[in-house]
């Protein structure tokens, strides 16, 4: 959701760029050449690219698959290997004097640039942002730009990750004297209702010969207020970078919160002598945090559970190169469930998933690393089956972790959305790598093989590498807690890692939380993951001292999978589709105020918990056998539920009496309309209907549009169910569905949620899952006009038309 602060910076922005036209910032997505595989000497201007095909960027080609049993199930059977990009611009007039940049906002992974056969250098970390400067290389006729990928090392993850240049690209053209990369950086030292402080540190580059004054020019900019210029003026060396203080405070400012999330534009100029140099800008937030030992997680002075999920950077069919759209369907839904925090699971994320989270107001988790100076395990057959492999990026950690760990924090330090900044994930998974011989006794409910295994390095180099890198943080940022992610919490307490963290995160480890809390008074706890099971968040809301929880995991992802054909993991509460699952009601239920409702069925269960990642059994389905036993699970946040059979009372029920806060109606399933009615007070407050459908009959289709504005190359989002003749949602059906696309737009893909379907990812025809899927068709431009048919044998197909 694009909000109206937004819009309106979005709309100002281009204009004062106009008014100033002294940086040039553009996207540089389009007509790129790409080869999958080797192609020596294609750095060369003079290599013959002629045959390659033409990519808009971003780009992943392990999602084209095919899937194949032959890559690892950590990845999703998807293909790594070798790829080459090579894009050829002119030289623009408006370039002459000035310093032009390219900027990678992540490739995946090991990837070299050159600029006319000129090396530029080399970043291992598939994940992190760079950028180079080209201005030294640049002829004034043709320019190549080459970059080579090497994902060959494809069983590298434990999850999918994706190979190419799979975020956006972009050219940045500045004055010898500007920004730096990354050179604002904002903070609030003092907030209050009434002002607030803003503290803004400014790197400046002087690039050029010449000694200048330069003036620093600091404004905040909302759609109703625009604060006035603060103004410093300096003297920059040549050649030399200095930072520059601009401090101010404004009165009533608007505070960012979860609830509301008010964003305000910085925008910093440069200039000299009277003659603008450069501008740039960055949306910002007014809000302080604050973690507690005893009271947990404080925003903006009031104490906040954080209820939270992890999520991957994947959106199914489209790999890792996912349009900001997608991401935006996806963060309302899990809004709308109760969700207020997210964390970035294992690595930083796409540039926009931040400002997203600034806009639609989520908290965040930044996470850097999932393994350190040792390979993790890398399952290659199926999640624990068979030998793993060891690659992973624990062969750059030694040379590259600082520089990552820096550049993660200088590119999200801005945004209000984030709240912590977490140096790893489950680094101290017992003896995958780390072990310590309190293994061979004791509660270790992650553990790799059993006990201390002594070929293994020991646990108290956990301690000395969290030191440093918690160092590392804190010269680039001091407003907000260091933490991680803890596996092995009994065998971490005995080094100095967890004394190292500002916060200290615990992974499915809930049962530690009292005898921590009492030998570790000091240390703020929060869980970093967990599974479903209510306990779990009982654990977090019974007691104050546990900041929040963040469950494994927010959406399905791919990677991490099991046996072939299963391409990936079924943890969320959503699906690949973006749909919620049964046990995306129920945590709506805990999580939210709003009244809600929800019903379900499923077979009279013998046991009421199989395991924390198990999800509630309750399909939103009424069909069966006349006759049979049949319950129906009722999950809200009423005080009473009432469920009704073709009119009749099957009993009203109170949550007062519900065990783990489940309703639920052992009963005979009879053909007909089943409802449920929400109470509070004594009075109906909402209601869910479930009716038993008929054979599938017709296609019944949603779009997705609420976004405020109508970007270049929009992703058309269109939901689809599968209906029988009345228009009820058929939940069984798995017909095939053929999308056909006429006009100015592309078919990007059919998403059916089905974990074991290993077909070709972008065919035109994909089998319903649960009676659903999802369309995603791309427009060239806004007003560009097409059509859209589905259809299926057997079904009434259904035309959309576009202008």
């Amino acid at each position: 959701m694009i909000r109206n602060n937004l819009l309106f910076l979005l709309l100002w922005l281009p204009a004062m760029l106009h008014a100033h036209p002294i940086r040039y910032t553009s996207l540089f997505n389009y007509g790129w050449r790409f080869y999958k595989g080797d192609a020596p000497g294609a750095e060369k201007p003079e290599f013959n690219d002629a045959a390659w095909r033409t990519v808009t960027l971003p780009h992943d080609w392990s999602i084209e698959g095919p899937f194949s049993k032959e890559w690892a199930s950590g990845t999703g059977y998807s293909p790594g290997g070798i790829g080459w990009y090579r894009k050829t611009i002119s030289y623009a007039a408006e370039w002459k004097g000035k310093q032009v940049f390219i900027y990678f906002d992540g490739v995946y992974k090991n990837c070299e640039v050159w600029i006319n056969g000129h090396y530029l250098g080399k970043r291992p970390n598939g994940f992190i942002p760079f950028q180079y400067e080209l201005t030294k290389y640049l002829k004034f006729d043709s320019n190549t730009i080459a970059v080579k990928v090497d994902h060959s090392d494809f069983a590298d993850s434990r999850w999918y990750t994706g190979s190419g240049i799979y975020r956006d690209v972009h050219l940045i053209v500045t004055d010898p004297v500007h920004i730096d990369q990354w050179g604002l950086a904002f903070s609030t030292p003092v907030v209050s209702r009434s002002s607030a402080t803003a503290n803004v540190k400014v790197t400046v580059v002087n690039s050029s010969k010449i000694k200048k004054p330069i003036t620093v020019s600091c404004r905040l900019i909302t759609r109703d207020n625009d604060i006035p210029n603060v103004q410093k003026t300096i003297i920059v060396a040549p050649n030399t970078t200095t930072v520059v203080d601009c401090s101010f405070t404004i009165a009533n400012p608007r505070i960012w919160s979860i609830e509301n999330p008010n964003i305000y534009n910085l925008w910093v100029e440069l200039s000299s002598a009277g003659k603008l140099l450069d501008a740039t800008s960055d949306i910002i937030g007014f809000r302080t945090i604050r973690f507690d030992a005893n009271k947990g997680f404080f925003l903006n002075g009031q104490a906040t559970k954080l209820q939270g999920v992890c999520i991957h950077d994947d959106a199914g069919v489209f790999g890792v190169a996912v349009p900001e759209e997608v991401w935006e369907r996806r963060l309302q839904t899990l809004k709308e469930g109760g969700c207020n925090a997210l964390r970035l699971s294992h690595n930083p994320h796409a540039d926009y998933l931040y400002r997203l989270c600034d806009e639609m107001g989520f908290v965040v988790m930044d996470e850097a690393f999932d393994e350190w100076e040792v390979g993790k395990n890398k399952w290659i057959q199926g999640w624990n089956k068979g030998t793993p492999g060891k690659d992973g990026y624990h062969t750059y950690f030694k040379e590259w972790a600082d520089r990552d760990l820096r550049d993660m924090i200088l590119r999200n330090r801005n945004h209000p959305s984030v709240i912590m900044w977490s140096i790893g994930n489950e680094i101290d998974y017992p003896n995958d790598p780390y072990t310590h011989e309190i293994l061979n006794t004791g509660n270790n409910p992650q553990i790799y093989g059993r006990g201390q295994l002594a070929d293994h390095p020991p646990a108290a180099r956990l301690g000395e590498i969290s030191k440093h890198l918690v160092q590392v943080a804190k010269q680039y940022d001091t407003t907000r807690p260091v933490t991680a992610a803890l596996a092995g919490v009994v065998m971490s307490n005995t080094t100095s890692y967890p004394g190292n963290l500002d916060i200290v995160g615990y992974n499915y480890q809930e049962y530690r939380y009292a005898a921590d809390h009492q030998q570790y008074p000091g240390r703020v706890i929060y869980d970093s993951e967990n599974g479903m099971r209510l306990s779990a968040w009982d654990a977090v809301e019974n007691n104050p001292y546990v900041a929040g929880q963040f469950l494994w995991t927010g959406i399905d992802y791919l990677g991490e999978a099991g046996v072939w054909p299963n391409r990936s993991n079924q943890a969320g509460l959503l699906d690949l589709g973006g749909f919620p699952k049964p046990e995306y009601y129920f945590r709506q239920s805990i999580w939210t105020k709003e009244p809600m409702v929800y019903i379900g069925t499923s077979a009279i269960p013998k046991s009421e918990d199989n395991g924390i990642w198990s999800h509630k059994q309750a399909a939103p389905v009424w069909n069966g056998t006349d006759g049979d036993s049949i319950r129906v699970n009722c999950f809200t946040n009423c005080a009473e539920a009432e469920l009704f059979l073709n009119g009749q009372s099957l009993g009203k029920k109170t949550m007062a009496d519900a065990r783990n806060r489940i309703l639920f109606w052992n009963t005979i399933y009879h053909p007909g309309e089943l409802i449920v009615k929400g109470y509070r007070e004594g009075k109906e407050v909402t209601q869910y209907k479930l009716n038993t459908t008929g054979k599938p009959a017709t296609i019944k289709t949603t779009i997705y549009n609420d976004s405020q504005i109508d970007l270049y190359g929009r992703i058309q989002q269109i939901e689809v169910a599968i209906t029988d003749e009345k228009g009820q949602k058929v939940y069984g059906a798995d017909n095939a569905i053929t999308v056909s696309v006429t006009g100015k737009a592309s078919l990007k893909g059919i998403e059916n949620s089905d974990a074991n379907d290993v077909g070709d990812y972008h065919a035109a025809t994909r089998k319903a899952k649960n009676g659903a899927l999802i369309v995603y068709v791309q427009r060239k431009l806004a007003q560009d006009k097409y059509e859209v048919k589905l259809e299926s044998p057997g079904l009434k197909p259904v035309v959309l038309k576009f202008n």
